[in-house]
């Protein structure tokens, strides 16, 4: 689904939509939307989120060099280490075996230029070596979902990728593709949230935060929709406060969470994810 065009997709969340609504009136989702009735947006401080369990709050909207850096560094390391015993080959091998090994790092770098989606693919795959990746996807992807959730978006499907995107929830909840118009006050409100929610999971339990880039590009695509301009600073605030509404959010459904990244780690089906949040 996440592949078909924008128009098929759309149609397809429609269909959901209207399911989900129908099993709203019947009172059998009671928890589905039921975060839209604490939004309300004030000025937040750092000083809030640290409060709130923020690890490093000041850390947010600064995007983690980890992966890069522990990318680059075995890289050369590899190819340093190949280079020298390559050099001790007899006769050309040993001259043009250490000049090609050598090339790899500025082959990777041009791709780096050329292709920097093809780079952070390949250092999303290689972050896969650290032993929390695994558990920082779960809590930031489970995160995404429950704030859709809980924000009456009608979520078709989940990823177990920390670095995709979430633009297909701000569509999904508006039934309209973002750049078709712009956004009220409201609505900017709503899908900031849960734009910032996997970020604000990994800020609960991690200092670093390695999946907050796709967040950020979403918050800001969504904030560029908005009826009102908004100044820099207040695009700070807001990105604040969707941080501190997640925080609180995560909190206040704790159970809830919990029970649906255990759903999400059996991989198991939306139904099932949905039915783990309503019994929790």
């Amino acid at each position: 689904m996440s592949k078909a065009p924008p128009s098929v997709r759309q149609e397809y969340t429609i269909d959901i939509l209207n399911a989900m609504e129908a099993l709203s009136k019947e009172g059998a989702v009671p928890k589905w939307g039921s975060g839209l009735q604490d939004l309300e947006r004030r000025n937040v401080f750092i000083g809030e989120l640290s409060r709130l369990g923020i690890k490093k709050p000041d850390l947010i909207g600064k995007p983690s060099v980890r992966n890069d850096a522990a990318f680059l560094y075995t890289l050369v390391g590899f190819t340093s280490v190949v280079a020298v015993a390559a050099g001790q080959l007899p006769g050309d091998w040993g001259f043009f075996v250490p000049y090609l090994t050598g090339a790899i790092v500025l082959v990777v770098l041009a791709i780096g230029s050329t292709a920097p989606g093809l780079l952070q693919f390949i250092i999303g795959r290689f972050a896969q070596v650290f032993p929390d990746y695994r558990e920082r996807v779960l809590r930031h992807e489970a995160a995404h979902f429950l704030a859709g959730y809980l924000m009456r978006v009608p979520v078709t499907g989940y990823s177990l990728d920390i670095g995709k995107a979430h633009t297909d929830f701000a569509e999904a909840k508006l039934q309209q593709r973002l750049v078709e118009r712009k956004l009220s006050d409201e609505e900017i409100n709503q899908l900031a949230v849960v734009a910032m929610a996997g970020a604000t999971a990994e800020a609960m339990n991690y200092e670093e935060v390695q999946g907050q880039v796709a967040d950020l590009t979403d918050l800001q695509r969504i904030l560029q929709r908005s009826e009102q301009k908004l100044s820099n600073a207040q695009q700070q605030n807001l990105t604040r406060w969707a941080v501190y509404s997640a925080a609180s959010m995560l909190t206040k459904y704790s159970k809830e969470y919990e029970a649906l990244k255990q759903a999400m780690q059996q991989r198991g089906s939306v139904d099932k994810c949905v039915a783990a949040i309503e019994e929790a």
